[in-house]
């Protein structure tokens, strides 16, 4: 049985499943190179597969988002036959699902904004029973104990999961605790920042500068914003706006201490709130999802302020993640089917299209480069000799961060490689940090706690001996947002550190994104004009063994 879920109005997405598990997820500004754009989730579903005649079930991942009017007419349509469409190729789409819907005998669902966001959570997540807490910028949600008739709008939720089913506990109203809204606010009023379309969010770029600030300097102000309004834009939100834009032009360091203390008023708002939930609830396992989990600094201390709790952080934790957690509530809560016991196939975050090697060659079939075949001993080479090389594996990763199939790889001890990169790359400010991708089982030898951390999730101190052996993946303040890679979640990756672990003795890369300020590469032919396009020493698709240079 496959489900179709999919994400209308900002983080465009749908995602297929197959008998319960993703076989794809693709975001829309993959596609079109600029980040976060607006548009129709199914249309682009449709547009991408082609042919959806055997899909059974469709679902919308945000219930009341863009759109939201039409879905109405889709449920009488598919049950009546009778009503008719919207003009146009969105129309058009629906027509399609409704009529696939009627000849495969299936249903049209729709969850609520945090309902799919703390789905994609829990049923990701290997817990058959955990405490689910969604944390973002806000989005409409049923109120417990109406019959999902009457909605609230929301920017924190608390859920049960257990087994097939997840039930709401408290859905907070959005003007009395809204984190990620007053972010997004700051990062473009005070910082001058982006904060969606189409150059993405960049609230990452804020938590880097919190690093080397002052944290007691500013936080109170802030604080008492989030505690007066939320975090909405009240009266002391939009103070803080014009008096800290004007601090923030006196100097680069009273920038960083701005960022500082609202990272630190951040912590200091979110810390007793969840501390309670833990006591209230003394839940073994906890499953975060929404845009403000993005903040690994955070997730990070989440193992101290849960006494050491499990805690699952969700793959794509933003709203592309919805098309998922959608998919995987129908097939779980709607339809009653169990939960997947093959975890590691279940939660897999590489559910990008597989492109095979006449793609490549097609890509490929240009005057401006080089093309050989090479080993990843020779690759491993070349890291050695500092070489910068971007790899093209499989299929994408879904979510912000990527994890080794589309990936910037280079070697972690060359002190100078963070400055290098920056230069010849990404172009990005001094202080942000890149990441460790560490074989799981030296986590405990490199780092203060040992953890799982598959999707680049939390941020931790690094033991202080070794510090030295990496400095181009330790932040300014001793940490590191470590990847922790298994050879059951990505055997070539898993592998190919190993090799680097034994030719060097350190078993760690540095990873960053296969981008420079755009989306993360997809496609052959965006891998090669991103690598023509920028200072990278070699690019490697390591499916086929071959590598590309510059003449």
């Amino acid at each position: 049985m496959k489900i179709l879920g999919f994400q209308n109005g900002h983080d465009v997405s749908y995602c297929v499943l197959e008998n319960g598990i993703p076989i794809i997820h693709e975001e829309l500004e993959r596609h079109i190179r600029l980040k976060e754009p607006k548009g129709n989730g199914l249309r682009y579903a449709i547009e991408q597969l082609k042919d959806v005649s055997d899909i059974r079930h469709f679902i919308m991942g945000n219930k009341s988002g863009w759109n939201s009017k039409s879905s109405d007419s889709i449920k009488d349509y598919y049950k009546s036959t009778k009503l008719g469409f919207e003009e146009g190729a969105n129309g058009k789409s629906e027509k399609i699902m409704s009529d696939t819907i009627l000849k495969n005998k299936g249903g049209y669902h729709e969850t609520g904004h945090h309902q799919a966001h703390a789905a994609n959570a829990f049923y990701t997540s290997p817990y058959e029973e955990a405490l689910i807490l969604v944390i973002d910028g806000g989005g409409y949600e049923f109120i417990p104990n109406t019959n999902e008739q009457q909605m609230i709008d929301t920017a924190f939720t608390v859920w049960k999961g257990k087994g097939n089913k997840i039930t709401p506990i408290e859905v907070k109203p959005n003007d009395t605790l809204n984190i990620g809204s007053a972010w997004s606010m700051y990062t473009k009023k005070i910082f001058g920042l982006s904060a969606g379309y189409p150059k993405g969010h960049q609230a990452g770029t804020v938590m880097a500068m919190a690093c080397v600030g002052d944290k007691n300097k500013y936080w109170e102000d802030f604080y008492e914003a989030f505690m007066q309004g939320g975090g909405k834009q009240g009266k002391k939100l939009l103070e803080n706006c014009n008096k800290y834009k004007e601090i923030a032009t006196k100097s680069e360091q009273d920038t960083f201490d701005i960022a500082a203390g609202l990272q630190y008023a951040t912590e200091r708002v979110l810390q007793p709130i969840i501390s309670n939930y833990i006591k209230t609830h003394n839940p073994i396992n906890i499953c975060f999802s929404g845009g403000v989990v993005l903040n690994s600094v955070i997730m990070g201390k989440m193992f101290d302020w849960t006494n050491n709790k499990n805690i699952f952080v969700d793959p794509v934790p933003y709203d592309a993640g919805l098309a998922i957690g959608a998919a995987r509530y129908a097939y779980h809560h709607i339809l009653e089917n169990p939960r997947i016991k093959a975890h590691t196939k279940n939660s897999s975050p590489y559910l990008g299209v597989l492109y095979d090697k006449d793609n490549i060659r097609k890509a490929l079939d240009r005057d401006d480069c080089i093309i050989q075949q090479a080993s990843d001993e020779e690759i491993l080479d070349l890291l050695s000799q500092q070489n910068i090389i971007s790899v093209f594996h499989g299929g994408a990763e879904s979510g912000r961060r990527a994890l080794g199939n589309r990936s910037i790889l280079a070697d972690p001890r060359d002190s100078n490689m963070k400055s290098l990169i920056n230069k010849k790359v990404k172009h990005r400010q001094w202080y942000r940090p890149f990441a460790p991708s560490i074989l799981r089982e030296d986590v405990d030898k490199w780092f203060i706690r040992d953890i799982d951390s598959p999707y680049m999730s939390f941020v931790l101190p690094f033991k202080e001996e070794v510090k030295d052996k990496i400095p181009a993946v330790v932040h300014l303040d001793g940490t590191g947002r470590l990847q922790t890679v298994t050879k059951e979640s990505n055997n070539w990756y898993y592998n190919f550190i190993k090799k680097w672990k034994n030719k060097t003795g350190v078993p760690i890369l540095l990873n960053t994104s296969f981008n420079d300020r755009e989306p993360i590469v997809e496609t052959p032919e965006h891998a090669i004009n991103c690598f023509m396009g920028t200072d990278i020493d070699y690019l490697y698709f390591s499916d086929y063994n071959i590598l590309v240079s510059k003449k």
